[in-house]
């Protein structure tokens, strides 16, 4: 293994740049080359046919066959002339990749010749095997039929020869079997609560749409030494290595110039990217050793997640091109900073308002604080979902160190949006309003924009953040479908929205005026929501006191965190907007709970296989090579003081080298006992408990005992690249 780490080494040192040779060409001129989008559809659609697919991505309608069969023939046309030999329903399962199984346009004619088909059967549904998707109980193994169906709402795609349809996946009986599903049943829902509270304010206002920009953190690792790290091949992360001397502590990496292979590889992905239309607009150097950052123009949340996911797969794709791979663990080394994927989320409406943003009048500052608190008030409400639908395995290992937010929910707003939600609290009276009463609180929302939009600060410790003119869910992890949390912030917004709108109506039947009513209720999620208002130091010690005070939760197991789900407050919520079935959400929980266990089950098994079969033997090694010196010295010197003095401290070393063996086999062992206990529990929800209360805890013991052999083993037998090899690879 010795040998394996420095032939890697080496390798790197021969590493050079992959350079792309297109000079003179503007991104504009080949943006969405490969994506069959609105241009595309005119020109290969027949009007009717245009027509009918601009109503199902507008307002929901149906497509019917014959109109499919034209699409479907258009469709064809398009991607023939731009190569493709393939099809394949792309789909998101809970695996956390993408799926697809490719079908090439082939039919046989009667003459027993092949021709191109393609008909509107195929391009609307399909039919794959469910059988070996986690379904979480809803399918059995022998049950193996499941559908995809066409997302008409997100544009196919060309990767290679293969022409891809965004679908979502869905078992034989109609539950979701994906991401996707759910999540356009969140946005449809948060769609008609925004447009019914809209109304109050603008009775033009006729779609919401839910906006995301994700920034997609991730670390680079030279080829080489990946491959010479089994923890990183098989968990995506180092499951032992100590501290390098040098790591972030100057914070000399963030935002510095990117190294030319970097940016290489940089350049090549996003120009993949722009063929596939995603807008990828930011790129920098992250705070961490070797961790870079992407980020993309903002855009409607079903296509971001789609381009999300695709981007994820090409740049793993083109890593390998640069002789680089791509780590997407949210900690994939102990001690610096992990990889988070901040979701900014934000409100829009079809008149082009962002209803975040402060507007320019009292009226459009009402609207702003309604959503502003009424988003708040679902945060509160429901922090037990937002946590659970980003509190994963290796999330676990990332939430309240370096720069990551706590697990504990709260929302950042800045002082000058705290300080007016406060006067609105002091002004605005429970009973009817006076004519100076109206002027006066119309006067202080209408300078919101004047006082707002410069002096709302940034919390990098908050894991929901205000920033101007969205929300920034920073405690995302960066391996994580985004749909995961959008289906959760979504139904709760809609959910909350929902509420406000009846609260409303109730009160104006009894007389009281619309404004007024709102402004009271505001008044009351101003208090309400005073919990979740955190702008401190979510790092500190006094922050989790206080928020223990509060109320607040503070859940760090993963198990613990997943029961929000089958809470009965949560499955009326979920029930209520359309979103999952109390089936679907049991087979949720079950599939997480079964990926938890198997994650850390993985990584038990491979830190127990290099811990007894490369460390100790590595170990034991050196160990001999001390005990020969010392057995050399005193057949040199006798056993007098001369003698004693000399190996004194190499006498202490052995002791430490040995004492630190034992423990690692002994720790292994019972980290194996526990793990075949647990291996017997039936029950999935026990199984997992188990595993993060008995089992995980051995992966940090066994760990220490290893990282403090790697500070006393001769570096040339140490038989794994050490940090300071793979943190400052270039």
């Amino acid at each position: 293994m010795a040998t394996l780490r420095f032939f890697a080494l080496k390798e790197l040192l021969n590493r050079k740049p992959l350079t792309i040779d297109e000079p003179g060409r503007l991104t504009s001129d080949y943006f969405g080359k490969f994506v069959f989008d609105r241009a595309k559809m005119k020109k290969y659609l027949s009007s009717e046919a245009y027509a009918h697919v601009m109503e199902a991505i507008e307002k929901g309608s149906r497509i019917d066959r014959k109109m499919a069969d034209q699409i479907a023939l258009g469709m064809k046309a398009w991607a023939l002339a731009n190569g493709a030999t393939h099809y394949t329903h792309w789909f998101h399962p809970l695996t956390d990749s993408t799926a697809e199984k490719h079908d090439a346009f082939i039919d046989i004619d009667a003459n027993g010749g092949v021709v191109e088909g393609f008909s509107g059967k195929l391009l609307v549904q399909q039919e794959p095997d469910a059988s070996s998707f986690p379904s979480g109980g809803i399918r059995n193994t022998f049950e193996a039929r499941g559908y995809t169906a066409w997302d008409v709402s997100s544009p196919a795609f060309i990767v290679g020869t293969t022409l891809c349809l965004p679908t979502i996946f869905v078992s034989y009986t109609g539950e979701a079997l994906d991401y996707k599903m759910p999540l356009l049943k969140a946005l449809a829902a948060v769609d008609k609560a925004a447009v019914d509270v809209c109304q109050f304010f603008d009775k033009n206002v006729s779609k919401v749409n839910s906006n995301l920009g994700w920034e997609q953190e991730y670390f680079l690792v030279d080829e080489a030494l990946y491959m010479a790290r089994p923890d990183l091949m098989l968990t995506d992360r180092t499951l032992m290595g100590h501290s390098s001397s040098k790591d972030q502590q100057l914070e000399d990496h963030y935002f510095s110039s990117i190294p030319t292979r970097v940016i290489a590889y940089m350049e090549d992905f996003e120009r993949e990217a722009y063929l596939l239309g995603i807008p990828v607009k930011t790129r920098h150097n992250e705070v961490a050793p070797n961790q870079f950052e992407v980020a993309p123009i903002f855009e409607e949340a079903n296509l971001a997640n789609d381009h999300n996911q695709l981007v994820m797969d090409i740049m793993k794709k083109v890593a390998r091109r640069h002789k680089f791979r791509i780590l997407f663990h949210e900690k994939p080394y102990k001690g610096i900073n992990g990889s988070g994927k901040h979701n900014n989320w934000s409100l829009s409406t079809d008149t082009g308002v962002n209803l975040l943003s402060p507007g320019k009048n009292p009226r459009t500052n009402m609207q702003f604080l309604t959503f502003l608190l009424n988003v708040l008030k679902a945060v509160y409400e429901h922090q037990d979902l937002l946590l659970a639908s980003i509190l994963t395995a290796s999330n676990a290992h990332r939430l309240g160190a370096n720069e990551a937010p706590p697990s504990i929910i709260s929302a950042f707003l800045g002082h000058e949006l705290n300080r007016i939600l406060d006067e609105l609290e002091e002004t605005v009276p429970d009973k009817k309003m006076t004519p100076d009463e109206k002027t006066s609180i119309k006067l202080n929302i209408g300078k919101i924009p004047e006082i707002l939009l410069d002096n709302t600060d940034r919390n990098r410790t908050s894991p929901f953040a205000f920033t101007g003119n969205r929300f920034e869910y920073r405690a995302v992890g960066s391996s994580a479908n985004c749909a995961s949390a959008l289906i959760v912030l979504n139904t709760v917004v809609a959910e909350q929205l929902k509420k406000f709108k009846k609260e409303v109506d109730a009160m104006v039947e009894k007389g009281v005026k619309k404004d007024e009513a709102i402004l009271q209720i505001l008044k009351q999620y101003i208090k309400d929501t005073k919990k979740i208002r955190f702008d401190g130091n979510g790092y500190s010690q006094e922050w989790v006191d206080e928020a223990a005070r509060r109320g607040l939760l503070n859940i760090s197991s993963v198990p613990e965190a997943l029961n929000a789900y089958l809470k009965e407050k949560s499955v009326k919520v979920f029930a209520a907007n359309d979103v999952f079935n109390s089936k679907e959400l049991e087979a949720r929980v079950e599939v997480e709970l079964e990926k938890y266990t198997k994650k850390i089950q993985i990584e038990a098994r491979v830190l127990g296989d290099l811990a007894i079969n490369h460390i100790v033997p590595t170990a034991v090694s050196y160990m001999n090579t001390l005990i020969t010196n010392v057995q050399g010295l005193k057949d040199l010197f006798g056993d007098g003081d001369e003698y004693k003095a000399l190996v004194g401290d190499r006498l202490e070393l052995i002791k430490k080298i040995s004492n630190h063996i034992q423990s690692i086999k002994a720790k292994t062992a019972q980290m194996i006992d526990e793990r075949k206990i647990a291996n017997k529990e039936e029950d999935m929800h026990k199984m997992a408990e188990l595993y993060s209360e008995k089992v995980k805890p051995y992966l940090e013991d066994i760990r220490y005992h290893i990282d403090k052999l790697e500070l006393i083993v001769d570096n040339e037998m140490w038989p794994l690249p050490k940090y300071r090899e793979l943190l400052f690879a270039r």
